[in-house]
């Protein structure tokens, strides 16, 4: 008896790892590899070679790629295994109209603390007319067709 629960005790002490489990998300060692990208030499097709598809894609009067790299881990059991943030890095990327690279910023998680924050406000987009139109054309639509079944010409 004594030597299964000293079998069964090794066994469940050994598959325990002493490691804490990482999790990442993005581009793996994203600051390394920003440091080979030169503005106006670099292109798209370098970029991509690089650092490969973006996270998001943004296109106003020049095109804007941005890439993230976040690493996390579960805390100490003192902290109820609450996330640790350990990387959060975030990398901006402005093309111009040819592709060629105009402008980079990169962002780690220290420098993101001394991001400024704009205190003004925007005005809403949509309009209270419009919408109550939309409700009461909804509204309408379901009384004269309450199962769905007449095609609209």
């Amino acid at each position: 008896m004594k030597y299964l629960f000293f079998l069964f005790l090794l066994f469940f002490i050994n598959n325990c790892s002493i490691q804490k489990v990482v999790k990442h998300h993005g581009i793996h060692f994203l600051d390394k590899k920003q440091k080979t990208l030169e503005l106006t030499i670099s292109n798209k097709n370098d970029v991509r070679e690089i650092l490969g598809p973006p996270s998001t894609k943004n296109t106003f009067d020049n095109e804007i790629w941005i890439y993230l790299e976040r690493k996390t881990t579960v805390s100490d059991f003192k902290t109820l295994g609450r996330k640790k943030l350990l990387v959060n890095n975030v990398l901006i990327l402005e093309f111009d109209n040819r592709g060629m690279l105009i402008k980079k910023d990169f962002f780690d998680k220290d420098s993101m603390k001394n991001v400024e924050i704009s205190e003004n406000e925007t005005a809403v987009l949509s309009k209270k007319d419009n919408f109550i139109k939309s409700v009461l054309n909804s509204l309408k639509r379901k009384i004269n067709d309450p199962l769905g079944k007449k095609t609209i010409n």
